[in-house]
């Protein structure tokens, strides 16, 4: 979804449309809401306990698909995009106990297997509190700095009622920062392949 039509959705929709695309696009989404809050249409606080909430539940359904559904076709599925199969999955129960965090992050940054990453640690049976820990570390590094960038970038508009009236210039900015997100991502991507392979 491009990230003009994300912005106008949120800015018709507030809330109630926050849920549905925060599920496929939360950075991005994250990055616009915290725009428009600073442009009067959210509360930032609101939207700081929203989209931590919404990263750790997303994380604990994705993480019990994984423990519980590890033979389901879907999960292979989900393992098979990683490039893990059985013959893996001890080496990378190994990268968890020794890199838990850096591992962590590497996973929930890149972007297009974020959901996978978090499949797979459910499947090598990563402890819970040890997940769950980490996850909240990453919540609030990802989608808190996201909001107050997004919030800073809003409130250094030269002219905030221009812009609420003509949402232009900032989707073109969110536009911008998206693709510079979806590059990093992509690089995290490639930095996590590298780890699961031992390079």
């Amino acid at each position: 979804m491009s990230p003009d039509h994300i912005t106008t959705l949120i800015v018709e929709y507030r809330y109630w449309i926050l849920v549905p695309l925060s599920v496929f696009e939360g950075p991005l989404v994250a990055f616009a809401s915290g725009t428009l809050a600073s442009l009067g249409y959210f509360n930032v606080y609101v939207l700081a306990i929203f989209f931590f909430l919404l990263d750790m539940a997303k994380d604990a359904f994705y993480y019990a698909l994984g423990y519980w559904g590890r033979d389901w076709r879907v999960t292979r599925h989900i393992l098979k995009k990683l490039g893990v199969d059985e013959g893996h999955l001890e080496h990378v129960r190994e990268i968890w106990e020794k890199h838990a965090g850096k591992t962590m992050f590497l996973g929930k940054l890149s972007y297009g297997i974020a959901a996978s990453f978090v499949v797979l640690a459910g499947t090598v049976r990563m402890p819970l509190r040890k997940f769950f820990g980490w996850g909240a570390v990453v919540a609030v590094a990802q989608f808190w700095t996201l909001l107050a960038l997004g919030y800073l970038f809003g409130t250094s508009l030269p002219n905030s009622t221009r812009i609420v009236q003509d949402i232009g210039y900032a989707v073109g900015v969110i536009a911008l920062f998206g693709s510079a997100y979806y590059v990093f991502s992509f690089y995290m991507r490639k930095k996590w392949e590298k780890e699961e392979r031992g390079e």
